[in-house]
């Protein structure tokens, strides 16, 4: 019978993907068609009304109708919203919020995810993943077998009993069609599961017993989940467990530098790694092939974009572009527009175009997120490229790791501290050190010309942590859970030091 449904749904899926298709060929149609479903929307809310949103018939009246925000200046109408207050940024009512996991130290922000948007953004895109990789792979066996879920929790709005919010992947679960349902695992009690130690333990007793075929979530988690598993079973790896396992669905942090880790524990060349960028604000993007260079917009989903050139952010008036009015490897800031009550959103991450035919794109960073302390613009996608050849150099493998500057004193130059929690340490933390600072500066220019010959910049230093520091810190912060991320680039001090003062009390 589940060989059957899976031959159905093969044949449903070739149908999608002629959607998908269409707007890989018409991408500046199909979002100026968007743009004015969004408005039509928005107009019959108090935040349509204000900014007259009916009104505007063009891509230009609506940059010059509605200004650019951020979450302080919306989150007054989102406090309404989650007391149960009709017709604010959205009409009707919204019972539902993804909570912002963001960084583990930002303030936590709720964003709206109204019903039909949850159907016509995370629903659709989750699909749209699903017809890519079987357009890819014909053989999948999604719909035959079993699929495993890391998702986050949710939970019950305390000032207002009907609002429930919590990670975008545990609203999903929640609201998965029961046609769905039979087809994941764990159970669904368990995956929404707040405990994460009483999650991971169910989990494993489940998901062990199940022939598994695809899997999903952030790698550290993945592999807390795996290294349980394998204690559990007494086996040597994953495929002795799963031995259909083909595919591999990862996004939020970059899977470079655990790429190696988790082929050691599913050592099939064969595996399928997929990104997808699937952020409390909307389903983004997908990797449309295995071996493409960057994730493909999914420009039909409800989102409509604009990008804003990462040096312009900051200014009064910063010019924003069209999907295409963008250049190749420039780095842009990301707005969005949703059919969810959000409206020339200023999301915080930071990307490059690869490819325009389909337009792909790469998250480099967020807009806060990197350290330029001496003008050396050093990004996270350079700090996760770096750090990956250097453990690839040394045959090590990292758990976590975050960065921060050494300002410049009387008695000493500045430069660059990392934190690094280490599954395996480098043999000679010196010569790892000056590799990493090596592969560093060839990847960035102004990193290479703030350190020549030490003048502004020395060699940066590594400060290795005890086995177990950023769990440990995630903790005393309540972050404890599958969503939650550690900032890897700050301008400023204070997270590294908390987080190597931990390290030391141990």
């Amino acid at each position: 019978m589940s060989e059957l449904f899976n031959s159905i749904i093969k044949a449903y899926l070739k149908l999608r993907y002629r959607r998908i298709s269409r707007f890989m060929g018409n991408p500046k149609q199909v979002q100026l068609s968007l743009l004015q479903n969004i408005l039509n929307i928005g107009k019959q809310s108090e935040y349509g009304k204000i900014y007259n949103l009916g009104s505007i018939r063009s891509y230009e009246q609506y940059k010059h109708q509605c200004p650019l925000q951020d979450y302080n200046q919306i989150s007054p109408f989102i406090k309404r919203m989650m007391m149960g207050e009709k017709n604010v940024l959205s009409p009707g009512r919204t019972q539902w919020f993804s909570k912002s996991s963001g960084t583990s130290q930002d303030k936590s922000k709720f964003i709206p995810v109204s019903k039909k948007y949850l159907i016509s953004n995370h629903v659709q895109s989750s699909w749209d993943a699903v017809t890519l990789l079987y357009q890819s792979n014909p053989n999948m066996k999604i719909f035959a077998e079993k699929n495993l879920i890391m998702g986050g929790t949710v939970k019950q709005y305390e000032a207002h009993s009907s609002t429930m919010y919590g990670d975008i992947s545990g609203i999903m679960i929640h609201n998965m069609p029961s046609v769905g349902r039979p087809f994941y695992t764990p159970d669904f009690e368990t995956a929404l599961l707040e405990n994460w130690d009483e999650k991971i333990d169910k989990m494993v007793k489940q998901c062990s017993q199940q022939d598994v075929v695809m899997f999903g979530g952030v790698p550290t988690w993945v592999m807390v989940l795996f290294e349980a598993m394998l204690d559990h079973t007494g086996k040597s790896n994953i495929l002795e467990i799963w031995p259909n396992v083909s595919t591999y669905i990862h996004g939020g942090v970059n899977i470079e530098p655990y790429k190696n880790q988790i082929k050691q524990y599913i050592p099939s060349e064969s595996l399928q790694f997929m990104e997808a960028y699937n952020a409390s604000e909307g389903y983004f993007a997908l990797q449309d092939t295995p071996d493409a260079d960057g994730m493909m917009l999914l420009l039909d989903n409800s989102v409509f974009y604009e990008f804003i050139r990462l040096e312009e952010i900051g200014n009064e008036k910063p010019k924003a572009y069209m999907i295409d009015e963008v250049e190749l490897h420039r780095t842009y800031a990301m707005v969005i527009s949703n059919t969810s009550g959000l409206y020339r959103y200023i999301l915080g991450d930071t990307v490059t175009f690869t490819s325009s035919k389909p337009h792909r794109i790469k998250i480099v960073g967020r807009i806060n997120h990197f350290i330029n302390v001496f003008g050396e613009e050093v990004m996270v996608s350079n700090t996760d490229k770096a750090i990956s050849k250097a453990c690839a150099k040394f045959c090590v493998e990292i758990k976590d790791y975050t960065v921060a500057p050494i300002f410049i004193t009387k008695n000493q130059k500045g430069g660059h501290e990392w934190a690094i929690e280490f599954v395996q340490e480098p043999a000679n933390i010196q010569a790892f050190e000056s590799y990493l600072d090596q592969v560093l500066q060839s990847i960035n220019s102004d990193y290479e010309a703030k350190r020549y010959k030490n003048m502004a910049l020395e060699n940066l230093r590594i400060n290795v942590l005890k086995k177990g520091t950023f769990e440990r810190y995630l903790r005393t912060k309540n972050k404890f859970g599958g969503q939650s991320k550690i900032p890897r680039l700050s301008n400023q001090r204070g997270l590294l030091e908390e987080i190597v003062s931990l390290s030391e009390a141990r």
